[in-house]
């Protein structure tokens, strides 16, 4: 009985790290990996470990006469916390460094779960204010672009904030946040004549987009993970779609009270002749997302330099060749990788935390969103938005495999990652390297011990 216990406590301990993982944006890859050196180091060899998009299931047989044991654990939240993925990565370095027991472990990871946000849901707030305001530096625009995206991305996130409380559907949360991002571009337009409404919508809704769903789901197809990748994939479309439904409402009240739209056109990047607020939007973007996802202070500085010379390498690429958009992207999204894996050993955070935010102002979400409302206009604009959504889906691709390439050249490939299942083979952005813990050092016993 005793034996059992401690098995149940063993397992369930390896589904709530890998649900902190999951909900924190790691790959399946990763997690998996992670909930196998933990069980292997807590002496539960050779489990058996399915991930999911929403559950997460361990099994353990010890004997094929013998029941197996079996835990499953629904993955409900998925607000990224940087600074839980953090502290959880940590314990489970302490776990397989033999610094930390089972007793120890549980403990530990209960108040990383229950200790609440490092600083208040307010600062998150205009965090997600700051991104979008670089956005519109990115994209060129003016004083007046940057403040009415700083405003429209608070009211965003507090109104998203409510709606979750109520539980209402991730859906319905996207088309409120894509009305009252069009309802105010409106009313600026309104008020000033020579404001881009494109621009200005773009700014609002970066935030809403899903970019990062998008490239996750590449990259968990590329680890293997298919029906996790195609999870990843629905819900990125029924977020955009939700947005696109929520644009065109509020760009009819606008029409509706004189206010003269046009066919809206997602703002372009800025071109290298703006290079110095190119580096600077793409900064402040990339630095405000690790803010508002609740990333350590210490990793901000290094995510902002790191994202303006990604942008600028990504952008002068392009502009100096024909090799289109994704290739560029590739190169810059090689150079992310390959550099983050070092600046994260330094900075004692997971190279996820430095990765993903860093990629951000990269991410094709404003050529999905352009794909997928031009796809609703009828059959004159489908080869268009279909060439948008092929544009995004290669850009996604090229971003997810241009950073596990330069992980890949940038970690150490252990003996022990070799030995991993195909569908685990690559590098960890979360977790360690090592599927098991090294083997104790056998001491000889001299001889005149032995006597």
């Amino acid at each position: 009985m005793a034996e059992a216990r401690e098995l149940n406590l063993t397992l369930d301990f390896c589904l709530r790290v890998g649900e902190v993982l999951l909900s924190s944006g790691a790959g399946a890859a990763d997690v998996t990996a992670t909930m196998q050196a933990l069980a292997w180091q807590l002496g539960v060899k050779n489990v058996e470990v399915d991930v999911t998009f929403t559950s997460l299931a361990m099994g353990f047989q010890p004997d094929p006469e013998e029941p197996a044991f079996v835990l499953i654990r629904q993955v409900k939240q998925r607000e990224i916390d940087y600074a839980d993925l953090t502290e959880v990565d940590h314990l489970v370095r302490d776990v397989l460094r033999g610094d930390a027991d089972l007793k120890e472990a549980r403990q530990r990871l209960a108040r990383i779960v229950s200790s609440g946000h490092p600083v208040p849901r307010w600062a998150a707030t205009l965090g997600w204010g700051a991104m979008c305001a670089g956005v519109g530096l990115q994209l060129g625009g003016g004083l007046a672009v940057v403040a009415i995206a700083f405003v429209a991305a608070v009211a965003i996130d507090r109104l998203l904030l409510v709606m979750a409380r109520r539980r209402l559907p991730f859906f319905y949360r996207q088309v409120a946040g894509g009305a009252v991002a069009a309802l105010i571009a409106v009313a600026g337009a309104a008020f000033l004549d020579d404001l881009d409404l494109s621009v200005v919508v773009t700014a609002n809704i970066i935030m809403l987009l899903a970019g990062i769903g998008f490239m996750g789901a590449l990259h968990d197809a590329l680890s293997g993970f298919y029906v996790t990748a195609g999870a990843r994939l629905t819900e990125a479309l029924l977020a955009t779609a939700g947005i696109i439904a929520g644009v065109s409402g509020g760009l009819q009240v606008g029409t509706a009270f004189g206010v003269d739209v046009g066919r809206l056109e997602p703002g372009a990047v800025a071109d290298l002749g703006q290079a110095s607020a190119l580096a600077f939007g793409a900064a402040v973007c990339a630095a405000s997302f690790g803010f508002a996802s609740y990333a350590p202070w210490r990793a901000l500085p290094p995510i902002g330099l790191i994202a303006a010379v990604a942008i600028l390498i990504s952008q002068s690429a392009e502009a100096t060749s024909s090799l289109g958009r994704a290739w560029p992207t590739a190169v810059a999204a090689f150079f992310v990788g390959l550099v983050s894996y070092g600046i994260s050993a330094r900075l004692k955070v997971p190279p996820l935390v430095v990765v993903v935010p860093a990629i951000v102002p990269m991410l094709p979400g404003l050529s999905i969103y352009r794909g997928l409302s031009l796809l609703t206009e009828g059959p004159a604009a489908t080869s268009e938005g279909l060439l948008a959504i092929i544009t995004a889906a290669a850009v996604a691709l090229a971003l997810a495999a241009g950073v596990i390439l330069g992980e890949y050249v940038a970690q150490p490939l252990q003996r022990e990652a070799r030995r991993l299942e195909s569908r685990l083979a690559g590098p960890r952005l979360v977790g360690p390297l090592r599927i098991r813990p090294p083997k104790p050092k056998r001491v000889r016993r001299s001889s005149s011990s032995e006597a």
